[in-house]
């Protein structure tokens, strides 16, 4: 659960110390629990722990001590200073996966049926979006894509389609920055019945905490910020709803086999704890690289949310703490522009992914966004000039430096 083992009142208080629990040899930091399986007292023991008439550990692929620390301290961090319906501090209840991918398949596997419909907005992760319009297809679930940062066409879609089971948010997107609104959107769908995912990778709990706007599940790839440093594959898929989470989410877990590994968990848990201090680095040099950009005479457009100009800057600023460390950015000479510009950065990272402590650049017209046909691409704001940028924690002025030497 999200319980800390004190009364924290600070968020790196929690990140560091949440979750974690004594044991048998007084290790300082919980362990590498490399072990496939778990032994009983008894017969009887194991029978009790089978039926869950007794708490116990049975197969890693269905728990692990090192799996339940990292879980433990993602869900305090999303339930952070929030409250429940009844004014007590807000429980939920976080399941470790082997990557991000695995995390929101078993979310959209246990709450979605042949005939159900998920209503989702432009500029999802690429793996996401062709999750939704490759896979699920063939088994009978559909997706709407509409823009729904204008709520009237949220609302015609609901209208349209009752057979619409899941609203799925990701906000800020991947790649252009685009932002909805959490709580409208939140409030939106349960006058239609409906549940609400939310992948909240690119801000991280520190930033945006969407169960405080009523979603029911929040999903991250932990490889990415959470981690921050680029050592493991990992993904967490969290929920508000106990018995959902315990029950059927858990069942589908341990049927489709997504499960973590404890030493990637190990390195969450580690990577976890400096997430306050990687955020605050992140959001500064962003800030100062976006600033940068959108004066630079080669570049047409940035996309960050802490920029006024930022069609949804207002909206960020309403959900989230800082505006994180993630922006992309359109060069004026289009596609040529942008392969020469990152191959001339020297300090900078070539490469995908996100959220290390080194900056990386990459182009997802024909990296993270090359498996959406290009009419969806460029209708979502995907065009083959822009470049996607997870600012990291150097000096400001050496990465401001690259970038002016390399679009010089």
């Amino acid at each position: 659960m999200s319980d800390t083992p004190l009364s924290l009142e600070g968020f790196g208080s929690a990140a560091v110390h949440s979750g974690h629990e004594s044991n048998s040899a007084y290790a300082h930091l919980v362990p590498i629990y490399a072990t496939s399986t778990y032994v009983y007292d008894s017969a009887e023991q194991g029978m009790r722990r089978f039926s869950g008439e007794e708490d116990g550990y049975i197969y890693s692929r269905w728990g692990n001590p090192t799996f339940t620390e990292a879980e433990e301290k993602v869900a305090a961090l999303e339930a952070f200073s929030l409250k429940g319906p009844d004014g007590t501090p807000l429980k939920v209840k976080g399941l470790l996966h082997t990557s991000g991918m695995a995390a929101i398949s078993t979310m959209l596997f246990s709450v979605l049926k042949q005939g159900d419909r998920i209503l989702s907005h432009y500029s999802l992760y690429g793996g996401t979006q062709e999750l939704m319009e490759s896979l699920l297809p063939g088994m009978g679930i559909s997706t709407t894509i509409t823009d729904l940062r204008d709520l009237e066409k949220a609302e015609a879609a609901f209208r349209s389609d009752p057979s619409i089971r899941l609203l799925y948010l990701e906000t800020p997107a991947n790649p252009t920055m685009q932002c909805v609104d959490i709580a409208a959107l939140t409030a939106l769908a349960r006058r239609h019945n409906c549940l609400v995912a939310c992948d909240n990778t690119f801000a991280t709990p520190y930033l945006q905490q969407p169960f405080r706007y009523g979603v029911d599940f929040i999903m991250h790839s932990t490889t990415k910020f959470l981690n921050g440093h680029g050592t493991s594959i990992g993904g967490i898929l969290l929920g508000r709803d106990l018995a959902l989470m315990q029950g059927p989410v858990f069942k589908t877990l341990k049927l489709l086999g997504g499960n973590s590994n404890p030493f990637d968990a190990f390195l969450l848990i580690n990577g976890l704890k400096t997430l306050e201090l990687r955020m605050n680095r992140h959001c500064d040099n962003a800030e100062a690289v976006a600033a940068f950009l959108e004066k630079h005479p080669a570049v047409a457009r940035v996309n960050y949310t802490g920029l006024a100009s930022h069609r949804e800057h207002a909206v960020a600023a309403r959900q989230m703490r800082r505006h994180g460390g993630m922006l992309s950015f359109e060069l004026k000479g289009g596609l040529q522009a942008g392969v020469s510009f990152i191959n001339r950065v020297k300090m900078c990272t070539r490469t995908v992914s996100l959220g290390t402590c080194d900056t990386l650049l990459c182009h997802p017209a024909s990296m993270t966004h090359f498996s959406i046909p290009k009419e969806k691409r460029e209708q979502y704001g995907i065009t083959d000039g822009l470049v996607r940028m997870s600012v990291g924690i150097e000096n400001a002025v050496d990465i401001l430096g690259d970038l002016d030497q390399a679009l010089a």
